[in-house]
């Protein structure tokens, strides 16, 4: 059954005939939108006023009740690749391992989305790698309801565990709704292709996948909400934003919505309390994978129904090894982007927008190494291929406006900064993970997220600022609304800066002299090759 629903009847500024197909879906109810991320709410969504009555208007010319209808996702509607603010925002997740099932259920929970359609080339396993062993089931289990869920099971994924938890959810959350199945795919590119009606995908793969995938999406006009990094390449990470750029669709890079405190830090030091800012050092607990120091011999069966072709997409053929995938792909240069891309740009992301970081000018690095033993003497394992157990890197960048040129410090693998001597004296130390900020006339010390800071001085504020508030609403981005402060066009400066930083750590800790504009490297024109990577054939960007 079609209505003919004529211009008179809609909202002022929707032009032109259209159909509506009659579903057995409601609008979702208003409320808040439960965040995706840890720490973070996404804010209100609200349907009522002006579009409320629209669509009161709109079910009574249709000559229909508001339960036997629903105004359609933005595909249907076709203006200016906006969404309709009282319809559904239909999204596919792409890649459902760990970390993207266990962030299913903040979109099975928003109110304003629909997840129409799963993608990973695995289809159902129980051999994941995750942080506990039980601890991702019994979170699936809660979210849709069934406490016996896979019991017995060890770590599940696949795109089969992703519907499954998707129909379920539904099932029990609204029910009233009668969606349709959720669909599943092993190849995004055939998702694209099928899911006429797709408005967004949210990618949750492997790093090496992120730029293939986000650019294939944003050219077919869907919307990309994507986890870091945006690329484990320089140039990709340049065609990501560029392709942005040129489509205009809307685009929220996750771990934005983390770091909100490091603002308070930035006015501390605009008001004056440390005098000019000179460094900023960060230390995280990562890695909490394995970084295998070689690259595996043996040549393990490649296991059933997993597409090992599908999984290497752009990167070159080798032999498939359980080492490369799962949560371990991090720790190696061609598929992740090490302990830096994995927690940085979420302690970081505030501190280059805050002080208005460019793209660094010099990168260095120190990593760690590892030595063996052959025919009975001690020999240093050459590695360019995997990220060192732990390493520092420092990011020099230029001056700007009022802001000296000043360097950034990163540590992971347990290393730390030099105890300040503030600490000293109070005999206390520097905690596994966290922030410092020197200026010329004192230090801001905060957790790892720049969260909780404090001067070191002992001296307190006569009054401590408020984080600045920031745009973080995706749903309302994608449905046509302002930007958030997680676009992709803002990514530039960290995504090279933690590229350049692999690099270095790839070549043994080489200094790097960058030229931004130009896109050279130019002190070491044999590191330039790392700014992209060989593609298979028919992968290409």
């Amino acid at each position: 059954m079609t209505v003919e629903i004529r211009p008179d009847d809609i909202n002022e500024g929707i032009r032109g005939l259209f159909l509506v197909r009659c579903r057995n879906q409601r609008d979702g109810e208003d409320g808040t939108m439960p965040s995706i991320e840890k720490r973070q709410e996404m804010g209100q969504v609200s349907t009522q006023g002006k579009n409320a009555m629209t669509r009161r208007t709109f079910m009574k010319s249709a000559g229909a009740s508001a339960a036997a209808f629903n105004i359609l996702p933005s595909h249907v509607l076709g203006f200016s690749g906006q969404v309709a603010p009282n319809s559904k925002l239909t999204i596919a997740l792409i890649g459902c391992g760990t970390q993207g099932l266990r962030e299913m259920a903040g979109l099975l929970s928003t109110p304003e989305v629909q997840v129409v359609a799963v993608c990973d080339p695995n289809q159902d396993s129980d051999n994941y790698v995750d942080w506990s062993r039980d601890g991702l089931r019994k979170s699936i289990a809660n979210v849709i309801g069934k406490p016996s869920w896979r019991s017995g099971q060890a770590i599940p994924g696949g795109r089969d565990v992703g519907a499954e938890m998707t129909d379920l959810y539904y099932a029990n959350k609204r029910a009233a709704d009668n969606f349709k199945a959720c669909a599943k795919y092993a190849d995004y590119r055939e998702l694209l292709d099928k899911e006429k009606g797709l408005d967004a995908v949210k990618i949750m793969t492997p790093d090496h996948l992120h730029a293939t995938i986000a650019i294939a999406a944003m050219k077919a006009g869907k919307r990309v909400l994507m986890h870091k990094p945006l690329a484990n390449r320089v140039i990709e990470a340049r065609q990501v934003i560029e392709t942005a750029r040129q489509t205009g669709v809307a685009t929220h890079f996750i771990p934005s919505s983390s770091g909100g405190d490091v603002s308070i830090s930035a006015q501390l030091i605009r008001g004056g309390a440390i005098g000019k800012l000179l460094e900023i050092h960060n230390w995280s607990n990562r890695p909490v994978w394995p970084q295998y120091a070689t690259l595996p011999t043996d040549t393990p069966p490649v296991p059933k129904d997993f597409d090992w072709n599908l999984w290497l997409g752009p990167s070159l053929d080798r032999p498939y090894h359980p080492n490369y995938t799962h949560a371990v792909f991090r720790g190696w240069y061609e598929f992740g982007g090490g302990a830096v891309a994995d927690m940085g740009h979420y302690s970081l992301w505030r501190v280059f927008a805050e002080f208005g970081l460019d793209a660094p000018v010099l990168v260095e690095s120190t990593p760690s190494h590892v030595c063996t033993l052959r025919d009975q003497v001690s020999v240093k394992i050459h590695n360019d291929y995997s990220f060192p157990a732990a390493s520092t890197i420092r990011f020099k960048f230029a001056a700007k406006g009022e802001r000296p040129a000043m360097d950034l410090y990163w540590y992971d693998g347990g290393m730390r900064p030099r105890t300040p001597e503030e600490l000293e004296r109070e005999n206390a130390e520097l905690p596994a993970e966290g922030m410092m900020l020197v200026g010329e006339k004192g230090k801001i010390l905060a957790g790892f997220l720049g969260n909780n800071p404090r001067l070191l001085s002992g001296e307190k504020p006569s009054e401590m600022p408020a984080p600045t508030p920031v745009n973080l609403d995706w749903v309302k981005a994608f449905q046509g609304g302002e930007a958030t402060s997680g676009s992709f066009l803002l990514a530039g400066p960290i995504s090279e800066a933690f590229n350049l930083g692999a690099i270095s750590l790839r070549l043994g800790g080489k200094r790097l002299l960058w030229d931004a504009a130009n896109r050279k490297i130019t002190n070491l024109p044999r590191a330039e090759k790392f700014l992209t990577r060989k593609y298979r054939k028919g992968w290409e960007i």
